[in-house]
């Protein structure tokens, strides 16, 4: 299985990406050199929300149309 998910960040920005391995890429966004830059220096980081997807091509895309919307619809979709 393949997640999509958004981070909260220390700054209270979000951070949007995929995984195969949610737990492991949270660590390593949260304390490993293999976190993505953005979330480096911005830790710790929280988990908001994940989706679940059957193929990697089907995360990717729908973390593409989730870092293309506003702030706002991004607190939406993990405030329901």
């Amino acid at each position: 299985m393949y997640f999509t998910y958004i981070l909260e960040c220390a700054d209270k920005t979000y951070y949007v990406g995929c995984t195969n391995d949610l737990e492991k890429r949270l660590r390593q966004h949260n304390g490993s050199k293999c976190g993505a830059h953005y979330t480096k220096i911005r830790r710790p980081v929280i988990l908001k929300y994940q989706e679940e997807f059957k193929t990697l091509a089907e995360a990717r895309r729908r973390e593409a149309e989730i870092k293309s919307w506003k702030r706002e619809r991004k607190i939406n979709l993990f405030e329901k």
